[in-house]
């Protein structure tokens, strides 16, 4: 059962990077290790011009990277890649993005929820294409064998982030008169394992 509604997407600084393919060092280092996507928003508003500065100074250094207005947007398009491979990783027993899109079956769930995800965010009045998918599976195919993050902290003994990834946005799509079953399934599985652990 998804607990009652709260907000745990967090805050986001102004300008604020968004990515999880680079890790932060510093202030003044990133390091890019994998396949993604550098995001820049503002807090509150539009773009301004420091907002397509620091953007210019990624693209500068080779690094993709995109202002967007609508980071509500930019986190369910996220969503689409990381609910079912982060989710799957962990709950198939330890496995990476090649394992899971080479097997019959998690492909194909990854597909649902996928699927799934598209149409919590149009419920949730973030507009994606019903076929915003296939980008994401394009991708994922290519990346060879990947650990996705929660895999890894995982397997590291860190915090997992189970409310951000999977139970807020099954939470939002209640709220909207939607369903996401199989996130909320995977929400509670993911759940009971972390208690599990730091039980023992």
């Amino acid at each position: 059962m998804v607990s009652a509604a709260r907000n745990s997407w967090r805050s986001i600084s102004a300008p604020n990077v968004s990515s999880a393919d680079y890790a932060r060092h510093s202030k003044t280092e990133v390091e890019r290790y994998d396949y993604g996507l550098v995001i820049i928003v503002e807090l509150k508003g539009a773009a301004q011009s420091r907002t397509q500065d620091v953007a210019g100074e990624f693209i500068r250094a080779e690094v993709k990277c995109k202002v967007t207005d609508d980071i509500a947007l930019e986190r369910w398009r996220k969503l689409i890649w990381n609910i079912p491979f982060n989710g799957l990783s962990i709950l198939a027993g330890g496995i990476d993005t090649a394992a899971i899109v080479s097997n019959e079956n998690l492909r194909q769930l990854t597909l649902d929820l996928m699927k799934e995800v598209i149409s919590a965010a149009n419920k949730c009045g973030h507009p994606l294409a019903e076929d915003a998918w296939r980008e994401h599976i394009k991708r994922s195919e290519k990346m060879g064998g990947y650990k996705p993050s929660t895999l890894q902290d995982w397997e590291s003994g860190k915090p997992l982030e189970i409310e951000a990834i999977w139970g807020e946005p099954v939470r939002r799509a209640i709220a909207a008169g939607g369903q996401m079953p199989r996130t909320e399934m995977i929400y509670e599985l993911l759940k009971a394992l972390d208690h599990a652990r730091r039980s023992q």
